[in-house]
């Protein structure tokens, strides 16, 4: 099965009252299969999920479906998919979808809530300068073909910045632009977090343009939040110990304690490509 060419989205929005009831119907609804987005690495499956008279559209992402990596621990893409939902709703930022672990149709797996991103939001862009415009943030050089190189750029902001801090914490190393979906409503929602969390430095990212540049003052406040809900016993270590290995909840305290030390947003370390590819 393939997915339709443009699919309908019932949960554009996600607001306080809406998100309870999505994880409830996520994690109790009927799963039924409608197509699989082929474009996908590992399988996707598109799906409706129906419970108590309410329905919503999801992605459904069956371990059994998952391709292995040599630096991944086998059948564990889904864990790592939910432990950046509960780090990103610990932030307070809801920078991604609600997402549960649950049995389903092809067996365990990552069942996120549906977002419909809005593509005429605009948030990376080449440009043939050699400097980024006003309100737009310098990423690197690409190559475009023919010989001909353009400047990578992403918008200056704020939602793009806090994603930036989300993803040095979890450690992901996939942020392409095609993750990044913004909502007609001004929101910004992140997806594919199967590749983060790993013990070594694997960031890669097309937001580096923050790269050496001070900490916002609410991002500061953040990391001190996560850090004493990651301490031993805290709510946060709790959670993320029932989907990491303990290696990888300490690797997590250490790259915020790392963070508020620095007090600055990481730069690429050099030992690991700093751009994904292909970029989208």
């Amino acid at each position: 099965m393939s997915a339709p060419e443009r699919i309908p989205s019932r949960s554009v929005t996600i607001n306080a009252n809406m998100h309870a009831t999505a994880l409830e119907l996520l994690t109790k609804g009927e799963l039924t299969v409608r197509g699989r987005i082929r474009e996908a690495s590992n399988a996707v499956l598109y799906c409706s999920v129906s419970y108590d008279g309410e329905e919503a559209h999801c992605v459904y992402k069956p371990i059994a479906g998952e391709r292995p990596l040599w630096d991944f621990p086998d059948g564990n893409l889904a864990q790592r998919e939910v432990a950046a939902y509960e780090l990103s709703e610990a932030t307070g930022w809801g920078l991604v979808p609600p997402t549960v672990l649950r049995d389903g149709p092809y067996g365990e797996g990552m069942v996120q809530l549906w977002i419909e991103g809005d593509a005429s939001a605009g948030l990376l862009a080449l440009v043939e300068d050699e400097e980024p415009g006003d309100g737009w943030k310098a990423v690197g050089f690409a190559d475009v073909g023919e010989g001909r190189t353009a400047l990578l750029v992403h918008a200056d902001d704020q939602r793009l910045r806090r994603l930036a801090v989300l993803d040095a914490v979890i450690n992901n190393g996939d942020r392409k632009g095609g993750h990044l979906l913004p909502t007609p409503d001004g929101r910004l929602y992140a997806i594919d977090h199967g590749v983060t969390f790993n013990v070594d430095d694997k960031l890669r990212t097309l937001l580096w343009g923050w790269a050496g540049e001070p900490l916002t003052t609410e991002a500061v406040e953040v990391l001190r939040t996560l850090m004493a809900s990651l301490a031993d016993g805290g709510a946060l270590a709790v959670r993320l110990g029932e989907l990491l290995t303990e290696a990888e909840v300490a690797a997590v305290r250490s790259r915020v304690a790392a963070l508020l030390a620095s007090l600055s947003h990481p730069e690429p370390s050099g030992e690991w490509p700093a751009i994904p590819w292909p970029p989208v």
